[in-house]
């Protein structure tokens, strides 16, 4: 198991996007969600003007407070002033290191990537965790290239020591395939904004990679 430098560990990393929630409110999406054990969650909505982003961040952190992460999509300003977890960063954005002197010692700083190279730059950066994809096709992350595959993602994730996620195209029925490539959890958008029972689908998708993981430990 990779050694984490992240103050909280989590195994499943929920991804928001309001345009993806069949109507329902994005904050309900998102109570389900907590209700139905997801550890993690990244405050992702890029098209939100900066005050509704800033309000937005706010009032999910009154609700996942002391019950679920919150990390932050690029802004550094809004993690303070919202008091969420950390941030998630772009792999051609603001550095990691830059990120830790604006946030201090205790914010959790994760990175998205898409190559060995991104990984390797986001650990020795000071990154606490990484997510790597798309590992299978979707739309929402077509504009950076093919995806990985199993195979290409499980030689990246032992090569590194900090935790990666594997994202992109995952369903319920690809978890434990890719838990057993070497994921330390999972990052989901549509898997678990499209549900029709988002809380349901989060106890799955958490049982699956239970199962997985016990598989791996048996392995060894």
């Amino acid at each position: 198991m990779n050694k984490s430098r992240v103050h909280q560990d989590f195994d499943l990393y929920f991804i928001t996007d309001r345009h993806q929630t069949l109507n329902r409110p994005l904050i309900q999406v998102i109570e389900a969600a907590i209700s139905g054990g997801v550890q993690s969650i990244q405050l992702r909505e890029k098209d939100l003007p900066i005050r509704e982003f800033l309000s937005l961040a706010c009032d999910i952190r009154e609700r996942t407070l002391h019950k679920s992460l919150l990390m932050i999509n690029d802004r550094a300003d809004v993690c303070l002033i919202s008091r969420a977890d950390g941030v998630h960063l772009r792999s051609d954005g603001i550095p990691p290191s830059a990120a830790r002197k604006i946030l201090g010692p205790k914010k959790i700083i994760g990175v998205s990537c898409h190559s060995l190279q991104e990984v390797l730059f986001a650990e020795s950066d000071g990154a606490d965790f990484a997510t790597l994809g798309p590992l299978y096709d979707t739309p929402s992350k077509r504009s950076w290239g093919a995806p990985l595959g199993l195979s290409l993602f499980q030689s990246i994730a032992e090569k590194v020591n900090i935790p990666v996620y594997g994202l992109g195209g995952i369903g319920l029925e690809q978890v434990q395939d890719v838990m057993l490539a070497g994921a330390h959890g999972i990052a989901m958008i549509s898997a678990i904004s499209t549900s029709p029972s988002v809380k349901e689908s989060v106890e799955k998708i958490l049982t699956q990679i239970k199962i997985a993981k016990m598989d791996r430990r048996y392995r060894r």
